[in-house]
């Protein structure tokens, strides 16, 4: 495991996965453009971005995993974001960039 990360935001490569925790913004975007360029070239296989632990996120730093997104698919590999909460979700929507973006489906409750 390879840590990164600045006072906002946490940066952490677990194989494929790139988990995030804190805030995830404008200012924080350079290092996860940055890390998720480094997995995508590094790897024949798709990523993972956990947002579980984002507290706060802006419709820049989503624009970033839009991006990569599309780039992947450009490759033939998928970016898909995994555990994104009732506001990212909306912010998602209401931006549009849910159509650009993949979610990890979520297991059905019993």
């Amino acid at each position: 495991m390879d840590t990164t990360g600045g006072t906002r935001l946490d940066v952490v490569h677990d194989g494929t996965t790139l988990v995030l925790s804190g805030d995830f913004d404008a200012q924080s975007t350079f290092e996860v453009r940055n890390a998720l360029h480094l997995l995508l070239a590094g790897h024949e296989q798709d990523v993972v971005v956990d947002l579980t632990e984002v507290s706060r996120v802006d419709v820049i730093a989503l624009k970033v995993l839009a991006y990569a997104t599309h780039e992947a698919g450009r490759a033939g590999h998928h970016v898909t974001l995994r555990g994104c909460g009732p506001a990212v979700r909306r912010l998602l929507h209401k931006s549009r960039l849910i159509r650009l973006v993949e979610l990890e489906r979520e297991a059905a409750s019993a």
